[in-house]
Protein backbone atom coordinates (compact mmCIF):
# COMPACT_ATOMS: atom_id res chain seq x y z
CA UNK A 1 0.00 0.00 0.00
CA UNK A 2 1.20 3.53 -0.67
CA UNK A 3 -0.07 7.04 -0.12
CA UNK A 4 -1.63 7.30 -3.53
CA UNK A 5 -3.59 4.08 -3.00
CA UNK A 6 -4.87 4.81 0.51
CA UNK A 7 -5.24 8.57 0.18
CA UNK A 8 -3.97 9.09 3.71
CA UNK A 9 -0.70 10.26 5.19
CA UNK A 10 1.08 8.46 7.99
CA UNK A 11 0.45 11.23 10.56
CA UNK A 12 -1.45 9.74 13.53
CA UNK A 13 -2.49 11.59 16.68
CA UNK A 14 -3.51 9.97 19.94
CA UNK A 15 -6.40 11.11 22.10
CA UNK A 16 -5.81 14.17 24.31
CA UNK A 17 -3.75 13.39 27.39
CA UNK A 18 -6.63 14.70 29.52
CA UNK A 19 -8.75 11.80 28.24
CA UNK A 20 -6.36 9.11 29.47
CA UNK A 21 -7.71 7.25 32.51
CA UNK A 22 -5.68 6.55 35.63
CA UNK A 23 -3.13 9.38 35.56
CA UNK A 24 -2.15 9.66 39.24
CA UNK A 25 -0.15 12.90 39.28
CA UNK A 26 2.04 15.10 37.09
CA UNK A 27 5.02 15.53 39.44
CA UNK A 28 7.04 12.91 41.30
CA UNK A 29 6.38 14.42 44.77
CA UNK A 30 2.62 14.44 44.05
CA UNK A 31 2.81 10.85 42.82
CA UNK A 32 4.51 9.68 46.03
CA UNK A 33 2.00 11.57 48.15
CA UNK A 34 -0.93 9.98 46.28
CA UNK A 35 0.29 6.37 46.42
CA UNK A 36 1.27 6.74 50.09
CA UNK A 37 -2.20 8.04 50.95
CA UNK A 38 -3.83 5.15 49.10
CA UNK A 39 -1.55 2.25 50.03
CA UNK A 40 0.40 3.44 53.13
CA UNK A 41 0.76 0.20 55.16
CA UNK A 42 1.12 -2.13 52.17
CA UNK A 43 4.52 -3.53 51.23
CA UNK A 44 6.12 -1.43 48.48
CA UNK A 45 9.72 -2.68 48.26
CA UNK A 46 11.46 -5.86 49.33
CA UNK A 47 15.14 -6.75 49.04
CA UNK A 48 15.87 -10.36 49.94
CA UNK A 49 19.61 -10.99 49.84
CA UNK A 50 19.39 -14.45 51.39
CA UNK A 51 21.11 -13.35 54.60
CA UNK A 52 18.67 -10.56 55.43
CA UNK A 53 15.38 -9.18 54.12
CA UNK A 54 14.51 -5.48 53.91
CA UNK A 55 10.80 -4.68 53.64
CA UNK A 56 9.50 -1.15 53.19
CA UNK A 57 5.86 -0.14 53.21
CA UNK A 58 4.64 2.82 51.16
CA UNK A 59 4.69 4.86 54.35
CA UNK A 60 8.30 3.83 55.04
CA UNK A 61 9.29 4.70 51.48
CA UNK A 62 7.76 8.16 51.93
CA UNK A 63 9.48 8.65 55.30
CA UNK A 64 12.88 7.67 53.92
CA UNK A 65 12.44 9.84 50.83
CA UNK A 66 11.56 12.78 53.08
CA UNK A 67 14.60 12.15 55.28
CA UNK A 68 16.85 12.19 52.23
CA UNK A 69 15.20 15.37 50.91
CA UNK A 70 15.91 17.07 54.25
CA UNK A 71 19.56 16.00 54.05
CA UNK A 72 19.86 17.28 50.48
CA UNK A 73 18.42 20.66 51.44
CA UNK A 74 20.75 20.82 54.45
CA UNK A 75 23.65 20.15 52.08
CA UNK A 76 22.65 23.10 49.92
CA UNK A 77 20.95 21.40 46.97
CA UNK A 78 19.27 24.09 44.89
CA UNK A 79 16.41 24.01 42.41
CA UNK A 80 17.31 21.81 39.42
CA UNK A 81 20.57 20.74 41.08
CA UNK A 82 21.70 17.36 39.74
CA UNK A 83 22.38 14.45 42.09
CA UNK A 84 24.08 11.32 40.78
CA UNK A 85 22.87 7.93 42.01
CA UNK A 86 25.26 5.03 41.48
CA UNK A 87 23.58 1.97 43.01
CA UNK A 88 22.25 -1.46 42.27
CA UNK A 89 18.51 -2.13 42.51
CA UNK A 90 17.85 -1.51 46.19
CA UNK A 91 15.34 0.44 48.32
CA UNK A 92 17.71 3.38 48.83
CA UNK A 93 17.89 4.00 45.08
CA UNK A 94 14.09 4.27 44.89
CA UNK A 95 13.88 6.54 47.94
CA UNK A 96 16.70 8.67 46.48
CA UNK A 97 14.77 9.24 43.25
CA UNK A 98 11.72 10.38 45.19
CA UNK A 99 13.71 12.38 47.77
CA UNK A 100 15.73 14.25 45.17
CA UNK A 101 12.52 15.27 43.38
CA UNK A 102 10.96 16.39 46.68
CA UNK A 103 13.96 18.65 47.26
CA UNK A 104 13.54 20.16 43.79
CA UNK A 105 16.55 18.38 42.31
CA UNK A 106 17.24 16.15 39.30
CA UNK A 107 18.17 12.47 39.69
CA UNK A 108 21.01 11.30 37.43
CA UNK A 109 20.98 7.49 37.17
CA UNK A 110 24.50 6.11 36.65
CA UNK A 111 25.31 2.61 35.44
CA UNK A 112 27.03 0.29 37.90
CA UNK A 113 28.62 -1.41 34.86
CA UNK A 114 30.70 1.75 34.26
CA UNK A 115 34.46 1.47 33.92
CA UNK A 116 36.73 4.25 35.21
CA UNK A 117 36.83 6.12 31.85
CA UNK A 118 33.08 5.68 31.39
CA UNK A 119 32.32 6.98 34.87
CA UNK A 120 34.60 9.97 34.30
CA UNK A 121 32.57 10.77 31.19
CA UNK A 122 29.23 10.39 32.99
CA UNK A 123 30.25 12.58 35.93
CA UNK A 124 31.71 15.27 33.70
CA UNK A 125 28.78 15.32 31.27
CA UNK A 126 26.08 15.34 33.95
CA UNK A 127 27.78 18.10 36.02
CA UNK A 128 26.30 16.64 39.23
CA UNK A 129 26.76 18.57 42.47
CA UNK A 130 26.34 15.49 44.70
CA UNK A 131 26.93 11.76 44.30
CA UNK A 132 25.16 9.03 46.27
CA UNK A 133 26.82 5.68 45.69
CA UNK A 134 26.86 2.10 46.90
CA UNK A 135 30.24 0.95 48.19
CA UNK A 136 30.26 -2.49 46.57
CA UNK A 137 28.27 -3.88 43.65
CA UNK A 138 29.04 -7.48 42.73
CA UNK A 139 32.85 -7.63 42.51
CA UNK A 140 33.28 -3.91 41.98
CA UNK A 141 34.58 -1.74 44.84
CA UNK A 142 33.36 1.77 44.07
CA UNK A 143 35.56 3.29 46.80
CA UNK A 144 38.53 2.29 44.67
CA UNK A 145 36.80 3.15 41.39
CA UNK A 146 36.03 6.70 42.54
CA UNK A 147 39.59 7.26 43.73
CA UNK A 148 40.77 6.12 40.29
CA UNK A 149 38.24 8.48 38.69
CA UNK A 150 39.47 11.43 40.80
CA UNK A 151 42.30 10.97 43.36
CA UNK A 152 41.35 14.32 44.96
CA UNK A 153 38.32 12.61 46.45
CA UNK A 154 40.67 11.00 48.97
CA UNK A 155 42.01 14.32 50.21
CA UNK A 156 40.86 15.70 53.56
CA UNK A 157 38.76 18.86 53.67
CA UNK A 158 36.11 20.23 51.30
CA UNK A 159 35.88 18.56 47.93
CA UNK A 160 37.47 20.78 45.26
CA UNK A 161 38.43 19.25 41.95
CA UNK A 162 39.21 20.88 38.62
CA UNK A 163 38.09 17.79 36.73
CA UNK A 164 34.58 17.93 38.25
CA UNK A 165 34.20 21.57 39.33
CA UNK A 166 30.53 21.28 40.33
CA UNK A 167 30.88 18.16 42.48
CA UNK A 168 30.79 19.18 46.13
CA UNK A 169 29.57 16.21 48.15
CA UNK A 170 29.94 12.41 47.93
CA UNK A 171 27.91 10.06 50.12
CA UNK A 172 28.60 6.34 50.48
CA UNK A 173 25.96 3.72 51.24
CA UNK A 174 27.56 0.71 52.85
CA UNK A 175 25.02 -1.30 54.88
CA UNK A 176 27.72 -3.73 56.06
CA UNK A 177 30.03 -1.05 57.48
CA UNK A 178 28.08 2.15 58.05
CA UNK A 179 30.22 3.13 61.03
CA UNK A 180 33.48 2.98 59.10
CA UNK A 181 34.97 6.37 58.27
CA UNK A 182 35.35 6.78 54.48
CA UNK A 183 38.42 8.36 52.98
CA UNK A 184 38.77 12.08 52.49
CA UNK A 185 35.70 13.92 51.27
CA UNK A 186 33.39 10.89 51.34
CA UNK A 187 30.80 10.72 54.11
CA UNK A 188 28.57 7.86 55.22
CA UNK A 189 24.89 7.58 54.43
CA UNK A 190 24.06 7.72 58.14
CA UNK A 191 26.08 10.90 58.69
CA UNK A 192 24.48 12.53 55.68
CA UNK A 193 20.94 11.79 56.86
CA UNK A 194 21.80 13.00 60.37
CA UNK A 195 22.64 16.45 58.96
CA UNK A 196 19.11 16.71 57.61
CA UNK A 197 17.50 16.42 61.04
CA UNK A 198 17.89 20.19 61.48
CA UNK A 199 15.76 20.91 58.41
CA UNK A 200 12.05 21.35 59.22
CA UNK A 201 9.78 18.90 57.34
CA UNK A 202 7.70 21.93 56.30
CA UNK A 203 10.63 23.11 54.20
CA UNK A 204 10.53 19.84 52.25
CA UNK A 205 6.80 20.27 51.72
CA UNK A 206 7.36 23.78 50.39
CA UNK A 207 10.14 22.63 48.06
CA UNK A 208 8.03 19.71 46.79
CA UNK A 209 5.04 21.98 46.17
CA UNK A 210 7.23 24.27 44.04
CA UNK A 211 8.04 21.42 41.62
CA UNK A 212 6.21 21.79 38.28
CA UNK A 213 5.25 19.07 35.73
CA UNK A 214 7.58 20.59 33.12
CA UNK A 215 10.60 20.73 35.47
CA UNK A 216 13.56 18.44 34.85
CA UNK A 217 13.38 15.30 37.01
CA UNK A 218 15.61 12.54 35.68
CA UNK A 219 18.68 11.98 33.53
CA UNK A 220 19.36 8.63 31.88
CA UNK A 221 22.35 7.87 29.70
CA UNK A 222 21.94 6.16 26.37
CA UNK A 223 23.46 2.71 26.20
CA UNK A 224 24.34 2.50 22.53
CA UNK A 225 27.18 0.31 21.30
CA UNK A 226 28.82 3.14 19.38
CA UNK A 227 29.94 6.58 20.56
CA UNK A 228 29.89 8.04 24.06
CA UNK A 229 26.61 7.86 26.02
CA UNK A 230 24.38 10.94 25.85
CA UNK A 231 22.65 12.37 28.91
CA UNK A 232 18.90 12.35 28.26
CA UNK A 233 16.89 14.78 30.42
CA UNK A 234 13.27 13.96 31.28
CA UNK A 235 10.53 16.01 32.89
CA UNK A 236 8.53 15.31 36.03
CA UNK A 237 5.39 14.53 34.04
CA UNK A 238 7.21 12.09 31.75
CA UNK A 239 7.92 9.84 34.74
CA UNK A 240 4.50 10.06 36.36
CA UNK A 241 2.52 9.66 33.13
CA UNK A 242 4.36 6.47 32.27
CA UNK A 243 4.21 5.11 35.83
CA UNK A 244 0.46 5.74 35.85
CA UNK A 245 -0.27 4.02 32.54
CA UNK A 246 1.75 0.80 32.96
CA UNK A 247 -0.88 -1.13 35.00
CA UNK A 248 -3.47 -0.33 32.33
CA UNK A 249 -1.18 -1.29 29.45
CA UNK A 250 -0.11 -4.52 31.18
CA UNK A 251 -3.61 -5.25 32.53
CA UNK A 252 -2.27 -5.92 36.04
CA UNK A 253 -3.97 -5.02 39.29
CA UNK A 254 -4.26 -5.84 42.98
CA UNK A 255 -1.52 -7.82 44.71
CA UNK A 256 1.12 -7.34 42.02
CA UNK A 257 4.65 -8.42 42.92
CA UNK A 258 6.99 -7.30 40.18
CA UNK A 259 10.60 -8.41 39.60
CA UNK A 260 13.04 -7.23 36.94
CA UNK A 261 16.35 -8.65 35.77
CA UNK A 262 17.71 -5.24 34.81
CA UNK A 263 19.07 -2.14 36.52
CA UNK A 264 17.02 0.97 37.22
CA UNK A 265 19.66 3.10 35.47
CA UNK A 266 17.85 2.05 32.28
CA UNK A 267 14.69 4.05 31.69
CA UNK A 268 12.60 1.05 30.66
CA UNK A 269 13.19 -0.79 33.92
CA UNK A 270 12.80 2.36 36.03
CA UNK A 271 9.52 3.21 34.33
CA UNK A 272 7.92 -0.18 33.78
CA UNK A 273 8.88 -1.97 37.01
CA UNK A 274 8.08 0.87 39.42
CA UNK A 275 4.92 1.87 37.56
CA UNK A 276 3.61 -1.67 37.21
CA UNK A 277 3.81 -2.24 40.98
CA UNK A 278 3.51 1.10 42.76
CA UNK A 279 0.66 2.57 40.73
CA UNK A 280 -1.70 -0.22 41.79
CA UNK A 281 -0.51 -0.81 45.35
CA UNK A 282 1.76 -3.77 44.62
CA UNK A 283 5.36 -4.47 45.59
CA UNK A 284 8.68 -4.35 43.75
CA UNK A 285 10.80 -7.42 44.47
CA UNK A 286 14.35 -6.16 44.11
CA UNK A 287 17.38 -8.09 42.93
CA UNK A 288 20.59 -6.08 43.15
CA UNK A 289 22.36 -7.81 40.25
CA UNK A 290 20.85 -10.37 37.91
CA UNK A 291 21.83 -13.94 38.68
CA UNK A 292 19.63 -16.63 37.14
CA UNK A 293 19.64 -19.13 40.02
CA UNK A 294 19.16 -16.41 42.62
CA UNK A 295 16.35 -14.89 40.55
CA UNK A 296 14.41 -18.16 40.40
CA UNK A 297 14.80 -18.68 44.15
CA UNK A 298 13.66 -15.10 44.70
CA UNK A 299 10.56 -15.59 42.55
CA UNK A 300 9.63 -18.59 44.66
CA UNK A 301 10.37 -17.06 48.07
CA UNK A 302 8.70 -13.70 47.38
CA UNK A 303 5.76 -15.03 45.34
CA UNK A 304 6.52 -12.91 42.27
CA UNK A 305 3.56 -12.50 39.94
CA UNK A 306 5.06 -10.26 37.21
CA UNK A 307 8.56 -11.15 35.92
CA UNK A 308 10.27 -8.68 33.57
CA UNK A 309 13.39 -9.54 31.56
CA UNK A 310 14.87 -9.64 28.07
CA UNK A 311 14.90 -12.79 25.87
CA UNK A 312 18.54 -13.64 26.60
CA UNK A 313 17.76 -13.49 30.33
CA UNK A 314 14.76 -15.82 29.96
CA UNK A 315 17.19 -18.21 28.30
CA UNK A 316 19.59 -17.94 31.26
CA UNK A 317 16.76 -18.71 33.68
CA UNK A 318 15.85 -21.81 31.69
CA UNK A 319 19.49 -22.94 31.80
CA UNK A 320 19.91 -22.38 35.56
CA UNK A 321 20.74 -25.38 37.74
CA UNK A 322 17.63 -24.95 39.91
CA UNK A 323 15.24 -24.57 36.96
CA UNK A 324 13.79 -28.06 37.37
CA UNK A 325 13.31 -27.85 41.15
CA UNK A 326 12.05 -24.30 41.78
CA UNK A 327 8.34 -23.66 42.39
CA UNK A 328 7.04 -20.81 40.18
CA UNK A 329 3.30 -21.33 40.61
CA UNK A 330 2.87 -17.72 41.87
CA UNK A 331 3.65 -16.30 38.41
CA UNK A 332 0.39 -15.02 36.91
CA UNK A 333 1.51 -12.68 34.14
CA UNK A 334 3.50 -14.99 31.88
CA UNK A 335 3.32 -14.85 28.12
CA UNK A 336 2.63 -18.40 26.82
CA UNK A 337 5.36 -17.84 24.23
CA UNK A 338 7.95 -17.19 26.95
CA UNK A 339 10.40 -19.89 28.13
CA UNK A 340 8.88 -19.42 31.61
CA UNK A 341 5.62 -20.85 30.24
CA UNK A 342 7.44 -24.14 29.68
CA UNK A 343 8.17 -24.54 33.40
CA UNK A 344 6.31 -27.44 34.98
CA UNK A 345 4.80 -25.33 37.79
CA UNK A 346 3.68 -22.36 35.66
CA UNK A 347 0.07 -22.14 34.50
CA UNK A 348 -0.56 -19.52 31.82
CA UNK A 349 -3.82 -17.59 32.08
CA UNK A 350 -4.26 -16.14 28.59
CA UNK A 351 -2.20 -13.06 29.41
CA UNK A 352 0.14 -11.91 26.64
CA UNK A 353 2.96 -9.41 26.88
CA UNK A 354 1.46 -6.40 25.11
CA UNK A 355 3.14 -5.10 21.96
CA UNK A 356 4.56 -1.62 22.55
CA UNK A 357 6.96 0.90 21.04
CA UNK A 358 9.12 3.55 22.65
CA UNK A 359 12.66 4.76 23.28
CA UNK A 360 14.78 6.20 26.06
CA UNK A 361 14.16 9.62 24.51
CA UNK A 362 10.39 9.15 24.97
CA UNK A 363 10.77 7.67 28.45
CA UNK A 364 9.51 4.36 27.06
CA UNK A 365 6.16 3.78 25.40
CA UNK A 366 4.39 6.07 22.94
CA UNK A 367 2.41 3.31 21.22
CA UNK A 368 0.98 0.11 22.69
CA UNK A 369 -1.80 -2.46 22.71
CA UNK A 370 -3.42 -3.70 25.90
CA UNK A 371 -2.62 -7.34 26.58
CA UNK A 372 -6.17 -8.50 25.81
CA UNK A 373 -5.70 -7.63 22.13
CA UNK A 374 -6.48 -10.80 20.14
CA UNK A 375 -3.36 -12.70 19.22
CA UNK A 376 -4.09 -12.49 15.49
CA UNK A 377 -3.80 -8.69 15.72
CA UNK A 378 -0.39 -8.77 17.38
CA UNK A 379 1.84 -10.04 14.61
CA UNK A 380 4.61 -7.46 14.12
CA UNK A 381 2.35 -4.63 15.37
CA UNK A 382 3.53 -2.31 18.13
CA UNK A 383 0.10 -0.87 18.80
CA UNK A 384 -1.95 2.29 18.66
CA UNK A 385 -0.65 5.76 19.49
CA UNK A 386 -1.04 6.56 23.20
CA UNK A 387 -2.84 9.72 24.39
CA UNK A 388 -0.98 12.99 23.92
CA UNK A 389 1.41 11.63 21.29
CA UNK A 390 1.74 12.23 17.57
CA UNK A 391 3.57 9.79 15.29
CA UNK A 392 4.39 9.97 11.62
CA UNK A 393 6.59 8.18 9.11
CA UNK A 394 9.00 10.21 7.00
CA UNK A 395 11.52 9.59 4.29
CA UNK A 396 14.83 9.36 6.23
CA UNK A 397 16.67 11.40 3.59
CA UNK A 398 14.22 14.11 2.52
CA UNK A 399 12.05 14.27 5.65
CA UNK A 400 8.92 14.10 3.46
CA UNK A 401 5.86 12.63 5.18
CA UNK A 402 5.02 9.22 3.69
CA UNK A 403 1.68 7.54 3.18
CA UNK A 404 0.00 4.72 5.05
CA UNK A 405 1.87 1.48 4.54
CA UNK A 406 5.03 3.16 3.27
CA UNK A 407 8.20 2.30 5.18
CA UNK A 408 10.37 5.05 6.54
CA UNK A 409 11.68 6.62 9.74
CA UNK A 410 9.44 6.84 12.81
CA UNK A 411 9.27 10.37 14.27
CA UNK A 412 7.38 11.34 17.42
CA UNK A 413 6.42 14.13 19.77
CA UNK A 414 4.36 14.11 22.95
CA UNK A 415 4.22 14.76 26.70
CA UNK A 416 6.89 12.20 27.63
CA UNK A 417 9.42 13.29 25.00
CA UNK A 418 12.75 14.26 26.54
CA UNK A 419 13.57 17.85 27.39
CA UNK A 420 16.78 17.32 25.41
CA UNK A 421 20.30 15.91 25.48
CA UNK A 422 22.71 17.49 27.93
CA UNK A 423 24.87 20.01 26.09
CA UNK A 424 23.05 19.68 22.75
CA UNK A 425 20.79 22.49 21.44
CA UNK A 426 17.19 21.47 20.83
CA UNK A 427 17.54 22.74 17.26
CA UNK A 428 20.00 19.87 16.69
CA UNK A 429 17.74 17.33 18.37
CA UNK A 430 14.20 18.09 17.17
CA UNK A 431 12.97 19.18 13.75
CA UNK A 432 11.21 22.47 13.05
CA UNK A 433 7.85 21.02 14.15
CA UNK A 434 9.20 19.64 17.42
CA UNK A 435 9.40 16.00 16.31
CA UNK A 436 12.15 13.66 17.43
CA UNK A 437 13.60 11.47 14.67
CA UNK A 438 14.07 8.07 16.27
CA UNK A 439 16.32 6.37 13.73
CA UNK A 440 13.86 3.45 13.73
CA UNK A 441 12.25 1.92 10.67
CA UNK A 442 8.52 1.27 10.45
CA UNK A 443 5.18 2.11 8.91
CA UNK A 444 1.57 2.87 9.88
CA UNK A 445 -1.35 0.91 8.42
CA UNK A 446 -4.87 2.10 7.53
CA UNK A 447 -6.08 1.17 11.03
CA UNK A 448 -3.53 3.67 12.43
CA UNK A 449 -1.40 0.92 13.98
CA UNK A 450 2.36 1.20 14.17
CA UNK A 451 4.67 -1.48 12.79
CA UNK A 452 8.28 -1.30 14.01
CA UNK A 453 10.98 -3.07 11.99
CA UNK A 454 14.12 -2.22 13.95
CA UNK A 455 16.86 0.36 13.61
CA UNK A 456 17.34 1.85 10.16
CA UNK A 457 21.00 0.98 10.49
CA UNK A 458 20.12 -2.67 11.30
CA UNK A 459 17.82 -3.28 8.33
CA UNK A 460 19.33 -5.87 6.00
CA UNK A 461 19.16 -4.94 2.32
CA UNK A 462 19.20 -8.18 0.34
CA UNK A 463 18.40 -8.56 -3.37
CA UNK A 464 16.65 -5.19 -3.42
CA UNK A 465 14.38 -6.02 -0.45
CA UNK A 466 14.52 -4.81 3.15
CA UNK A 467 14.58 -7.45 5.90
CA UNK A 468 14.04 -6.77 9.59
CA UNK A 469 16.36 -8.96 11.68
CA UNK A 470 14.03 -8.44 14.65
CA UNK A 471 11.23 -10.28 12.84
CA UNK A 472 13.45 -13.31 12.25
CA UNK A 473 14.92 -13.32 15.75
CA UNK A 474 11.49 -13.11 17.37
CA UNK A 475 10.53 -16.36 15.60
CA UNK A 476 13.82 -18.13 16.26
CA UNK A 477 13.57 -17.29 19.97
CA UNK A 478 10.43 -19.49 20.14
CA UNK A 479 12.15 -22.53 18.60
CA UNK A 480 13.04 -25.21 21.21
CA UNK A 481 16.74 -25.47 21.91
CA UNK A 482 17.68 -21.95 20.81
CA UNK A 483 19.06 -19.84 23.65
CA UNK A 484 20.05 -16.71 21.69
CA UNK A 485 19.45 -15.53 18.14
CA UNK A 486 20.97 -12.52 16.37
CA UNK A 487 20.37 -12.15 12.64
CA UNK A 488 22.83 -10.02 10.68
CA UNK A 489 23.57 -8.95 7.11
CA UNK A 490 26.80 -10.28 5.61
CA UNK A 491 28.30 -8.47 2.59
CA UNK A 492 27.50 -10.37 -0.63
CA UNK A 493 28.66 -9.78 -4.22
CA UNK A 494 25.26 -10.08 -5.91
CA UNK A 495 22.67 -9.70 -3.12
CA UNK A 496 24.28 -6.71 -1.46
CA UNK A 497 23.81 -8.43 1.90
CA UNK A 498 23.12 -12.06 2.75
CA UNK A 499 20.79 -12.85 5.66
CA UNK A 500 22.61 -14.97 8.28
CA UNK A 501 21.29 -16.05 11.69
CA UNK A 502 23.85 -16.48 14.45
CA UNK A 503 22.59 -18.87 17.13
CA UNK A 504 23.57 -20.05 20.60
CA UNK A 505 21.92 -23.29 21.71
CA UNK A 506 20.94 -24.50 25.15
CA UNK A 507 23.38 -27.00 26.61
CA UNK A 508 22.79 -30.44 25.13
CA UNK A 509 20.60 -29.17 22.29
CA UNK A 510 21.35 -30.19 18.71
CA UNK A 511 19.55 -28.65 15.74
CA UNK A 512 19.55 -29.42 12.05
CA UNK A 513 20.02 -26.25 9.99
CA UNK A 514 17.63 -27.38 7.25
CA UNK A 515 14.86 -28.24 9.74
CA UNK A 516 15.07 -24.81 11.36
CA UNK A 517 15.00 -23.12 7.96
CA UNK A 518 11.86 -25.16 7.11
CA UNK A 519 10.29 -23.84 10.33
CA UNK A 520 11.00 -20.27 9.19
CA UNK A 521 9.90 -20.96 5.62
CA UNK A 522 6.41 -21.76 6.84
CA UNK A 523 6.23 -18.39 8.58
CA UNK A 524 8.27 -15.91 6.55
CA UNK A 525 8.54 -14.71 2.96
CA UNK A 526 11.27 -16.53 1.06
CA UNK A 527 13.62 -13.54 0.84
CA UNK A 528 13.61 -13.27 4.65
CA UNK A 529 14.81 -16.84 5.25
CA UNK A 530 18.46 -16.85 6.43
CA UNK A 531 20.71 -18.32 3.79
CA UNK A 532 22.81 -19.73 6.60
CA UNK A 533 22.48 -20.54 10.29
CA UNK A 534 25.74 -20.32 12.18
CA UNK A 535 26.08 -21.94 15.60
CA UNK A 536 28.26 -20.25 18.20
CA UNK A 537 29.18 -20.99 21.79
CA UNK A 538 27.94 -18.40 24.30
CA UNK A 539 31.45 -17.08 24.92
CA UNK A 540 31.97 -16.55 21.18
CA UNK A 541 29.15 -13.98 20.95
CA UNK A 542 30.54 -10.50 21.73
CA UNK A 543 28.45 -8.69 24.35
CA UNK A 544 28.49 -5.26 25.93
CA UNK A 545 28.56 -4.79 29.71
CA UNK A 546 24.77 -4.44 29.58
CA UNK A 547 24.32 -7.79 27.79
CA UNK A 548 23.68 -6.37 24.32
CA UNK A 549 25.16 -8.15 21.33
CA UNK A 550 27.91 -6.17 19.61
CA UNK A 551 26.51 -6.47 16.11
CA UNK A 552 29.53 -5.15 14.21
CA UNK A 553 31.89 -7.59 15.92
CA UNK A 554 29.45 -10.46 15.43
CA UNK A 555 29.28 -9.69 11.69
CA UNK A 556 33.09 -9.88 11.53
CA UNK A 557 33.05 -13.26 13.27
CA UNK A 558 30.29 -14.55 11.00
CA UNK A 559 32.27 -13.45 7.93
CA UNK A 560 35.35 -15.21 9.29
CA UNK A 561 33.35 -18.38 9.99
CA UNK A 562 31.89 -18.46 6.47
CA UNK A 563 35.31 -17.83 4.92
CA UNK A 564 36.78 -20.65 7.00
CA UNK A 565 34.05 -23.03 5.84
CA UNK A 566 34.46 -21.95 2.20
CA UNK A 567 38.19 -22.66 2.37
CA UNK A 568 37.44 -26.29 3.07
CA UNK A 569 39.21 -26.25 6.45
CA UNK A 570 35.90 -26.04 8.30
CA UNK A 571 34.54 -29.25 6.85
Amino acid sequence: MNQAASGATSVVRGAPLSAEPGIIALTIPEYLREITARFGPREALVLDSGDAVIRWSYATLSENATALARALLAAGLGKDGRVGVLMSNRPELVSAAFGIAMAGGVTVLLSTFSTVPELQHLLKTSAISMLLYEARVAKKDFDEVLLDVEPAIGDAGPLMTARFPFLRRIVRLDPDAETAAPAGAIETWREFLRRGSAVPPALVETAAAAVKPSDAALVFFSSGTTGLPKGIVHSQRAATIQWSRWPRILSVSGDVRCWTANGFFWSGQFSMTLGCALSCGGAVVLQRIFDAEEALALMQAERVTVPLAWPHQWAKLESAENWATVDLHSLRYVDPRSPLARHATVTTTGWYEPPAYGATETFTIVAAFPDFTPDRQREHIQGAVLPGNTLKIVDPLSGEVLGRGERGEIVVKGPTLMLGYIGVPLSETLDDEGFFHTGDSGYIDDAERLYWEGRLSDIIKTGGANVSPREIDSLLSTYPGIKLSRTVGIPHDTLGEMVVACLVLHEGAALDESVVRDFLRARLASYKIPRRLLFFRQEEVPMTGSDKVKADTLVQRAVARLAFEASGEGR
